[in-house]
């Protein structure tokens, strides 16, 4: 098969033939169709994100086809079309696991991480972290919904019932999550780059109700604020424009670092949270409503031999909405 290989931090991909690998009992094989680029792989080929298993085949919005199962993977069968997620395995037995939150288990495993992901023509995964795909989703417009619609949602689920939300940085997490927030009868302001006019009326033709610049106030306080851009001079920013009582979330998976802000800017029980990664659930509840918005995703596609140019592409913040390797047909 062919497949992109991160050789180490810093480096472009590199395109190689491998052998197809065989599925362990508890896995499928996955004939890969399309694969959602996502900033964390941005951050695993930069050298942002540590230790990664080297040399690794990243990607982990992956959509595909079961054309064979281990022993132990009775859930789906050949012919299946399946999506494969960033959370790729957990212990399932610690206080993490057992309590619901088996997105923060220490001994968690991840697709495109420590696991080969999607930038190739076949990938194994775990079948019990694999989620069906929802009919009247093509493989290119399904991709991004496996973390940009998880995580976003998420997310989203973390700011309660706030009515006036703030989304800091417009990329395809956020262009998914202003869908289901409009669905959910709340308001979006957007907060992009300085200038960038083109983000912005993305994201009122997503259903803002107000786009500016991360440096400006909205018309209106925040009731919540959701930051998906790795900028942690943001976190200041939106804390200034949320309301009392209100909640700043964190959606990414690294930040840079977060400036000193006097303490008045979060008094007034205002809280700020990170989201971990995702479980298992929030694929089930998410894949759920989706259909029903229905939520649209706005892609641009790449051929798999050009994974480094999409990178760049997502890097340089040119891709609106979401960028995905079509691997297959």
């Amino acid at each position: 098969m062919r497949a992109m290989i991160l050789d180490a931090p810093g480096r472009p991909l590199r395109e190689i033939e491998m052998p197809v690998p065989e599925p362990g009992p508890e896995q499928v094989l996955i004939k890969v169709h399309t694969c959602g680029l996502c900033r964390t792989d941005l951050h695993i080929v930069d050298g942002e994100l540590k230790e990664p298993a080297l040399p690794l085949i990243p990607g982990h919005q992956i959509v595909g086809t079961v054309v064979a199962a281990g022993e132990r993977a009775g859930q789906f069968a050949a012919g299946d079309r399946v999506g494969v997620p960033w959370l790729g395995s957990t212990c399932n037995h610690c206080r993490y696991c057992l309590s619901g939150r088996e997105n923060l288990c220490d001994k968690a495993r991840f697709t495109g991480y420590q696991i080969n992901g999607g930038y190739a023509e076949y990938t194994v995964a775990d079948y019990r972290f694999c989620f069906p795909i929802p009919e009247g989703y093509p493989d290119l417009q399904a991709a991004p919904l496996l973390c940009a619609g998880l995580i976003g949602y998420r997310s989203l689920m973390m700011t309660g019932e706030a009515g006036h939300l703030g989304i800091y940085g417009f990329g395809a997490a956020a262009h998914i999550v202003a869908q289901v927030a409009r669905y959910q009868g709340r308001k979006v302001y957007a907060f992009t780059r300085p200038g960038d006019v083109e983000a912005q009326r993305f994201a009122r033709d997503m259903g803002a109700v107000w786009a500016g610049d991360c440096r400006e106030a909205p018309p209106e306080e925040l009731d919540a604020a959701i930051i998906f851009a790795p900028d942690g001079a943001l976190l200041p920013a939106a804390l200034r424009a949320t309301a009392k009582g209100g909640v700043v979330v964190c959606g990414g998976i690294h930040m840079s670092d977060i400036p000193t802000f006097p303490y008045e800017i979060l008094w007034g029980e205002r809280v700020v949270r990170s989201v971990a990664n995702l479980t298992r659930r929030d694929g089930e509840e998410f894949l759920a409503i989706a259909p029903k918005i229905p939520v649209h995703t706005e892609v641009r596609p790449f051929p798999l031999s050009a994974a480094n140019e999409a990178l760049d592409a997502l890097r340089g913040g040119k891709i609106s909405g979401a960028a995905v390797l079509v691997v297959d047909g």
